[in-house]
Protein backbone atom coordinates (compact mmCIF):
# COMPACT_ATOMS: atom_id res chain seq x y z
CA UNK A 1 0.00 0.00 0.00
CA UNK A 2 1.57 3.32 -1.06
CA UNK A 3 1.85 6.24 1.37
CA UNK A 4 -1.06 8.64 1.59
CA UNK A 5 -1.33 11.10 -1.28
CA UNK A 6 0.00 14.51 -0.32
CA UNK A 7 -2.68 17.20 -0.18
CA UNK A 8 -1.43 20.56 -1.42
CA UNK A 9 -1.84 23.12 1.36
CA UNK A 10 -2.73 26.73 0.80
CA UNK A 11 0.19 28.96 1.87
CA UNK A 12 -0.36 30.82 5.14
CA UNK A 13 1.54 33.43 7.12
CA UNK A 14 4.14 30.75 7.91
CA UNK A 15 5.29 30.99 4.27
CA UNK A 16 6.20 34.68 4.56
CA UNK A 17 9.80 34.55 5.66
CA UNK A 18 13.19 33.02 5.08
CA UNK A 19 13.21 29.52 6.50
CA UNK A 20 16.09 28.67 8.80
CA UNK A 21 16.86 25.48 10.66
CA UNK A 22 16.75 27.39 13.94
CA UNK A 23 13.18 28.64 14.05
CA UNK A 24 12.19 30.84 16.99
CA UNK A 25 9.00 32.24 18.46
CA UNK A 26 8.94 35.44 20.49
CA UNK A 27 6.83 36.34 23.53
CA UNK A 28 5.44 39.82 22.88
CA UNK A 29 3.16 42.02 25.00
CA UNK A 30 2.77 45.14 27.11
CA UNK A 31 5.00 45.44 30.21
CA UNK A 32 3.88 43.39 33.21
CA UNK A 33 1.40 41.12 31.42
CA UNK A 34 3.30 37.96 32.38
CA UNK A 35 5.76 37.35 29.53
CA UNK A 36 8.79 36.60 31.69
CA UNK A 37 6.74 34.42 34.05
CA UNK A 38 5.49 32.44 31.04
CA UNK A 39 9.02 32.25 29.67
CA UNK A 40 10.34 30.92 32.97
CA UNK A 41 7.56 28.34 33.08
CA UNK A 42 8.29 27.23 29.51
CA UNK A 43 11.99 26.87 30.25
CA UNK A 44 11.42 25.50 33.79
CA UNK A 45 13.97 28.02 34.99
CA UNK A 46 14.03 31.45 36.57
CA UNK A 47 16.67 33.18 34.47
CA UNK A 48 14.31 35.83 33.03
CA UNK A 49 13.71 38.62 35.52
CA UNK A 50 10.03 38.64 36.46
CA UNK A 51 9.86 41.79 38.55
CA UNK A 52 6.80 43.93 39.20
CA UNK A 53 7.77 47.00 37.20
CA UNK A 54 7.76 47.86 33.49
CA UNK A 55 10.70 46.98 31.23
CA UNK A 56 12.24 44.43 33.62
CA UNK A 57 13.33 42.45 30.52
CA UNK A 58 15.71 44.62 28.51
CA UNK A 59 17.75 42.19 26.45
CA UNK A 60 15.76 39.25 25.04
CA UNK A 61 16.25 35.93 26.83
CA UNK A 62 16.21 32.72 24.83
CA UNK A 63 15.43 29.17 25.88
CA UNK A 64 14.37 25.77 24.61
CA UNK A 65 10.82 24.78 25.50
CA UNK A 66 10.70 20.99 25.32
CA UNK A 67 7.61 19.61 23.66
CA UNK A 68 5.66 16.70 25.19
CA UNK A 69 5.74 13.95 22.58
CA UNK A 70 4.24 10.47 23.21
CA UNK A 71 5.78 9.17 19.97
CA UNK A 72 9.27 10.08 21.16
CA UNK A 73 8.56 8.49 24.55
CA UNK A 74 7.41 5.25 22.86
CA UNK A 75 10.54 5.06 20.71
CA UNK A 76 12.73 5.60 23.79
CA UNK A 77 10.88 2.83 25.63
CA UNK A 78 11.39 0.45 22.70
CA UNK A 79 15.08 1.14 22.07
CA UNK A 80 16.33 2.19 25.53
CA UNK A 81 19.06 4.23 23.81
CA UNK A 82 22.31 5.59 25.25
CA UNK A 83 21.26 9.11 24.19
CA UNK A 84 17.87 10.87 23.93
CA UNK A 85 17.29 14.17 22.10
CA UNK A 86 13.68 15.27 22.49
CA UNK A 87 11.89 17.91 20.39
CA UNK A 88 11.93 21.53 21.47
CA UNK A 89 10.95 25.00 20.36
CA UNK A 90 13.24 28.04 20.66
CA UNK A 91 11.42 30.73 22.68
CA UNK A 92 12.56 34.35 23.06
CA UNK A 93 11.31 36.66 25.83
CA UNK A 94 11.07 40.13 24.28
CA UNK A 95 10.68 43.19 26.49
CA UNK A 96 7.33 44.98 26.79
CA UNK A 97 6.03 47.28 24.07
CA UNK A 98 4.07 50.45 24.80
CA UNK A 99 2.18 52.99 22.74
CA UNK A 100 4.75 54.99 20.76
CA UNK A 101 7.30 52.16 20.62
CA UNK A 102 7.63 52.63 16.85
CA UNK A 103 9.04 56.11 17.54
CA UNK A 104 11.27 54.93 20.38
CA UNK A 105 8.92 55.26 23.38
CA UNK A 106 9.57 52.95 26.33
CA UNK A 107 12.47 50.84 25.18
CA UNK A 108 11.02 51.00 21.63
CA UNK A 109 13.09 50.45 18.53
CA UNK A 110 15.51 47.87 19.94
CA UNK A 111 12.57 45.64 20.89
CA UNK A 112 11.04 45.94 17.46
CA UNK A 113 14.30 44.67 15.96
CA UNK A 114 14.19 41.73 18.38
CA UNK A 115 10.70 40.87 17.10
CA UNK A 116 12.01 40.99 13.54
CA UNK A 117 14.47 38.23 14.42
CA UNK A 118 11.80 35.65 15.33
CA UNK A 119 9.68 33.51 13.00
CA UNK A 120 6.39 33.62 14.91
CA UNK A 121 4.84 35.67 17.70
CA UNK A 122 3.07 34.60 20.89
CA UNK A 123 1.08 37.63 21.99
CA UNK A 124 0.84 37.47 25.79
CA UNK A 125 -2.30 39.23 27.03
CA UNK A 126 -3.16 40.04 30.64
CA UNK A 127 -6.78 39.22 31.46
CA UNK A 128 -6.72 39.44 35.25
CA UNK A 129 -7.06 42.35 37.65
CA UNK A 130 -4.66 42.68 40.58
CA UNK A 131 -3.90 45.95 42.34
CA UNK A 132 -0.52 44.57 43.42
CA UNK A 133 0.65 44.05 39.82
CA UNK A 134 1.32 47.34 38.01
CA UNK A 135 -0.07 47.80 34.49
CA UNK A 136 1.68 50.18 32.10
CA UNK A 137 -1.67 51.81 31.22
CA UNK A 138 -2.98 51.74 34.84
CA UNK A 139 -6.06 49.67 33.93
CA UNK A 140 -6.48 46.14 32.58
CA UNK A 141 -7.91 46.05 29.05
CA UNK A 142 -6.41 43.26 26.91
CA UNK A 143 -8.16 44.33 23.70
CA UNK A 144 -6.79 47.88 24.11
CA UNK A 145 -3.33 46.39 24.74
CA UNK A 146 -3.31 44.11 21.70
CA UNK A 147 -4.70 46.91 19.52
CA UNK A 148 -1.83 49.14 20.69
CA UNK A 149 0.81 46.50 20.04
CA UNK A 150 -0.40 45.48 16.58
CA UNK A 151 -0.73 49.15 15.61
CA UNK A 152 2.88 49.81 16.68
CA UNK A 153 4.10 46.84 14.63
CA UNK A 154 2.11 48.01 11.62
CA UNK A 155 3.41 51.59 11.93
CA UNK A 156 6.98 50.27 12.00
CA UNK A 157 6.33 48.10 8.94
CA UNK A 158 4.83 51.07 7.05
CA UNK A 159 7.85 53.24 7.91
CA UNK A 160 10.16 50.49 6.68
CA UNK A 161 8.17 50.13 3.45
CA UNK A 162 8.41 53.87 2.77
CA UNK A 163 12.16 53.67 3.28
CA UNK A 164 12.41 50.72 0.89
CA UNK A 165 10.38 52.58 -1.74
CA UNK A 166 12.68 55.61 -1.41
CA UNK A 167 15.73 53.38 -1.90
CA UNK A 168 14.03 51.70 -4.84
CA UNK A 169 13.34 55.03 -6.57
CA UNK A 170 17.04 55.93 -6.38
CA UNK A 171 17.98 53.02 -8.69
CA UNK A 172 15.26 53.72 -11.26
CA UNK A 173 17.54 55.25 -13.90
CA UNK A 174 20.26 52.64 -13.44
CA UNK A 175 17.83 49.73 -13.82
CA UNK A 176 16.09 51.32 -16.81
CA UNK A 177 19.35 51.58 -18.75
CA UNK A 178 20.55 48.01 -18.09
CA UNK A 179 18.21 45.69 -19.96
CA UNK A 180 14.47 45.57 -20.70
CA UNK A 181 14.23 42.73 -18.16
CA UNK A 182 15.86 44.87 -15.45
CA UNK A 183 13.48 47.72 -16.16
CA UNK A 184 10.47 45.39 -16.01
CA UNK A 185 11.64 43.83 -12.72
CA UNK A 186 12.10 47.30 -11.22
CA UNK A 187 8.55 48.21 -12.24
CA UNK A 188 7.14 44.95 -10.84
CA UNK A 189 9.02 45.46 -7.57
CA UNK A 190 7.68 49.02 -7.25
CA UNK A 191 4.13 47.83 -7.90
CA UNK A 192 4.44 45.19 -5.16
CA UNK A 193 6.08 47.56 -2.67
CA UNK A 194 3.35 50.15 -3.14
CA UNK A 195 0.65 47.47 -2.91
CA UNK A 196 2.03 46.17 0.40
CA UNK A 197 2.37 49.70 1.83
CA UNK A 198 -1.22 50.56 0.86
CA UNK A 199 -2.43 47.36 2.57
CA UNK A 200 -0.63 48.31 5.79
CA UNK A 201 -1.94 51.88 5.67
CA UNK A 202 -5.48 50.46 5.51
CA UNK A 203 -4.81 49.09 9.00
CA UNK A 204 -4.26 45.49 7.89
CA UNK A 205 -1.42 43.18 8.90
CA UNK A 206 0.65 41.78 6.02
CA UNK A 207 -0.15 38.14 6.91
CA UNK A 208 -3.86 38.82 6.21
CA UNK A 209 -3.26 39.44 2.51
CA UNK A 210 -2.52 35.86 1.44
CA UNK A 211 -5.61 35.87 -0.81
CA UNK A 212 -4.39 38.91 -2.76
CA UNK A 213 -0.59 38.55 -2.72
CA UNK A 214 0.86 37.37 -6.03
CA UNK A 215 3.87 35.07 -6.16
CA UNK A 216 5.97 38.16 -6.85
CA UNK A 217 4.50 39.92 -3.80
CA UNK A 218 5.33 36.88 -1.66
CA UNK A 219 8.90 36.79 -2.95
CA UNK A 220 9.29 40.42 -1.86
CA UNK A 221 7.59 39.80 1.49
CA UNK A 222 10.02 36.95 2.12
CA UNK A 223 12.85 39.42 1.69
CA UNK A 224 11.19 42.25 3.65
CA UNK A 225 10.66 40.19 6.85
CA UNK A 226 7.83 42.44 8.00
CA UNK A 227 6.74 42.31 11.65
CA UNK A 228 3.07 41.95 10.71
CA UNK A 229 3.79 39.13 8.28
CA UNK A 230 4.68 36.72 11.08
CA UNK A 231 2.17 34.07 12.19
CA UNK A 232 0.69 34.67 15.64
CA UNK A 233 -1.05 32.98 18.53
CA UNK A 234 -2.55 34.52 21.64
CA UNK A 235 -1.73 33.41 25.21
CA UNK A 236 -4.33 34.78 27.63
CA UNK A 237 -3.05 35.12 31.22
CA UNK A 238 -5.92 34.55 33.70
CA UNK A 239 -6.10 34.26 37.46
CA UNK A 240 -6.38 30.68 38.71
CA UNK A 241 -10.11 30.78 39.52
CA UNK A 242 -10.98 32.01 36.00
CA UNK A 243 -8.59 29.53 34.38
CA UNK A 244 -10.16 26.63 36.28
CA UNK A 245 -13.74 27.62 35.44
CA UNK A 246 -12.77 28.63 31.88
CA UNK A 247 -14.69 31.89 32.16
CA UNK A 248 -13.62 35.52 32.31
CA UNK A 249 -15.20 38.85 31.33
CA UNK A 250 -12.29 39.60 28.99
CA UNK A 251 -12.39 36.34 26.98
CA UNK A 252 -15.35 37.15 24.71
CA UNK A 253 -13.97 40.57 23.60
CA UNK A 254 -10.56 38.95 23.03
CA UNK A 255 -12.12 36.17 20.93
CA UNK A 256 -14.07 38.71 18.85
CA UNK A 257 -10.93 40.83 18.30
CA UNK A 258 -8.89 37.80 17.19
CA UNK A 259 -11.65 36.63 14.81
CA UNK A 260 -11.70 40.08 13.23
CA UNK A 261 -7.95 40.79 13.15
CA UNK A 262 -6.14 37.43 13.19
CA UNK A 263 -8.59 34.77 11.96
CA UNK A 264 -7.53 31.12 12.37
CA UNK A 265 -4.97 32.06 15.05
CA UNK A 266 -4.95 29.93 18.21
CA UNK A 267 -6.11 31.37 21.55
CA UNK A 268 -4.63 29.61 24.60
CA UNK A 269 -5.91 30.64 28.06
CA UNK A 270 -3.48 29.87 30.89
CA UNK A 271 -2.64 30.97 34.45
CA UNK A 272 0.89 32.32 34.78
CA UNK A 273 1.06 31.97 38.55
CA UNK A 274 -0.15 28.36 38.43
CA UNK A 275 2.30 27.42 35.64
CA UNK A 276 5.13 28.99 37.67
CA UNK A 277 4.11 26.90 40.66
CA UNK A 278 4.21 23.75 38.52
CA UNK A 279 7.65 24.70 37.17
CA UNK A 280 9.05 24.39 40.70
CA UNK A 281 7.81 20.78 41.04
CA UNK A 282 9.29 17.52 39.77
CA UNK A 283 7.29 15.15 37.56
CA UNK A 284 5.64 13.17 40.33
CA UNK A 285 4.74 16.24 42.39
CA UNK A 286 3.35 17.92 39.27
CA UNK A 287 1.05 14.98 38.59
CA UNK A 288 -0.16 15.04 42.21
CA UNK A 289 -0.80 18.80 42.04
CA UNK A 290 -2.80 18.55 38.80
CA UNK A 291 -4.89 15.75 40.30
CA UNK A 292 -5.46 17.76 43.47
CA UNK A 293 -6.67 20.94 41.73
CA UNK A 294 -8.41 19.06 38.87
CA UNK A 295 -6.95 21.14 36.04
CA UNK A 296 -4.25 20.58 33.42
CA UNK A 297 -1.28 22.71 32.49
CA UNK A 298 -1.84 24.79 29.34
CA UNK A 299 1.82 24.75 28.35
CA UNK A 300 1.86 21.51 26.31
CA UNK A 301 -0.97 22.83 24.14
CA UNK A 302 0.77 26.23 23.87
CA UNK A 303 4.06 24.67 22.74
CA UNK A 304 2.34 22.38 20.24
CA UNK A 305 0.26 25.28 18.87
CA UNK A 306 3.38 27.44 18.48
CA UNK A 307 5.10 24.54 16.75
CA UNK A 308 2.26 24.22 14.23
CA UNK A 309 2.02 28.00 13.87
CA UNK A 310 5.46 28.15 12.25
CA UNK A 311 4.62 25.03 10.18
CA UNK A 312 6.97 22.53 11.79
CA UNK A 313 6.75 18.75 11.91
CA UNK A 314 8.92 16.01 13.41
CA UNK A 315 10.63 12.97 12.03
CA UNK A 316 12.67 10.52 14.08
CA UNK A 317 15.85 8.52 13.91
CA UNK A 318 15.86 5.64 16.37
CA UNK A 319 18.23 2.90 17.47
CA UNK A 320 20.17 1.59 20.46
CA UNK A 321 22.67 4.48 20.34
CA UNK A 322 20.22 7.37 20.05
CA UNK A 323 16.56 8.25 19.68
CA UNK A 324 16.20 11.75 18.30
CA UNK A 325 13.37 13.97 17.12
CA UNK A 326 14.34 16.18 14.18
CA UNK A 327 12.49 19.41 13.47
CA UNK A 328 11.74 20.32 9.84
CA UNK A 329 9.39 22.56 7.91
CA UNK A 330 6.26 20.80 6.73
CA UNK A 331 6.66 20.03 3.02
CA UNK A 332 10.38 19.14 3.16
CA UNK A 333 11.40 16.38 0.78
CA UNK A 334 13.59 13.51 1.94
CA UNK A 335 16.96 15.03 0.88
CA UNK A 336 16.14 18.31 2.69
CA UNK A 337 15.20 16.37 5.83
CA UNK A 338 18.46 14.41 5.56
CA UNK A 339 20.32 17.72 5.34
CA UNK A 340 18.99 18.74 8.77
CA UNK A 341 21.01 15.85 10.20
CA UNK A 342 24.11 16.73 8.19
CA UNK A 343 24.72 18.53 4.90
CA UNK A 344 26.62 15.44 3.64
CA UNK A 345 23.40 13.42 4.00
CA UNK A 346 21.65 15.79 1.60
CA UNK A 347 24.53 16.10 -0.86
CA UNK A 348 25.01 12.33 -1.10
CA UNK A 349 21.38 11.27 -0.65
CA UNK A 350 20.61 7.81 -1.99
CA UNK A 351 17.28 6.91 -0.38
CA UNK A 352 15.23 7.10 2.79
CA UNK A 353 14.04 3.94 4.50
CA UNK A 354 10.76 5.00 6.09
CA UNK A 355 8.29 3.67 8.63
CA UNK A 356 5.13 5.59 9.53
CA UNK A 357 5.05 5.89 13.32
CA UNK A 358 1.44 4.74 13.77
CA UNK A 359 2.13 1.61 11.75
CA UNK A 360 5.37 0.96 13.61
CA UNK A 361 3.55 1.21 16.93
CA UNK A 362 0.83 -1.12 15.65
CA UNK A 363 3.30 -3.78 14.45
CA UNK A 364 5.75 -3.27 17.31
CA UNK A 365 9.17 -3.71 15.67
CA UNK A 366 11.13 -2.89 12.54
CA UNK A 367 11.27 -6.62 11.68
CA UNK A 368 7.50 -6.89 11.94
CA UNK A 369 7.17 -3.86 9.65
CA UNK A 370 9.41 -5.53 7.07
CA UNK A 371 7.46 -8.77 7.29
CA UNK A 372 4.24 -6.83 6.77
CA UNK A 373 5.69 -5.04 3.74
CA UNK A 374 5.39 -1.64 5.45
CA UNK A 375 9.13 -0.80 5.57
CA UNK A 376 9.45 1.50 2.57
CA UNK A 377 12.28 2.86 0.47
CA UNK A 378 11.61 6.39 -0.75
CA UNK A 379 13.53 8.56 -3.19
CA UNK A 380 14.32 12.24 -3.67
CA UNK A 381 10.74 13.30 -4.39
CA UNK A 382 9.28 11.85 -1.17
CA UNK A 383 7.67 14.48 1.07
CA UNK A 384 8.39 13.62 4.71
CA UNK A 385 5.30 13.15 6.90
CA UNK A 386 4.96 14.15 10.53
CA UNK A 387 6.00 11.17 12.64
CA UNK A 388 8.06 9.31 10.03
CA UNK A 389 10.82 7.13 11.45
CA UNK A 390 13.64 7.28 8.92
CA UNK A 391 17.00 5.70 8.19
CA UNK A 392 18.90 7.59 5.48
CA UNK A 393 21.32 6.00 3.05
CA UNK A 394 23.85 8.35 1.50
CA UNK A 395 27.11 8.43 -0.43
CA UNK A 396 29.81 10.02 1.79
CA UNK A 397 31.46 11.54 -1.29
CA UNK A 398 28.29 13.36 -2.17
CA UNK A 399 27.88 11.35 -5.32
CA UNK A 400 31.04 12.88 -6.83
CA UNK A 401 33.90 10.84 -8.19
CA UNK A 402 37.20 11.35 -6.44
Amino acid sequence: MPPKKQVEEKPGAWSLGKFSRSLKVGLVGMPNVGKSTLYNSLSKSHHAAAENFPFCTIEPNETRAFMPDPRFDWLVEQHKPKSEVQPYLQVVDIAGLVSGASTGAGLGNAFLSHIKAVDGIIHVMRAFEDDDVIHAEDTVDPVRDITTITAELRIKDAEYMKSRIEQHMKIRSAEATKTPQSKKKWENDLESLEKILAFLEEGKDARLGMDIWTSHDIDLLNDLQLLTAKPVLFAINLNFADYKRKKNKFLKPIFEWVQANAPDSAIIPYCGGFEMELADLDGEATAEKLKEVEVNSALPKMIQSAFKMVHLILFYTAGPDEVRAWIIRKGFKAPQAAGVIHTDFEAGFICAEVMAFDELKEHGTELAMKNAGRYRQEGKSYVVNDGDVIFFKFNPTGGKKK
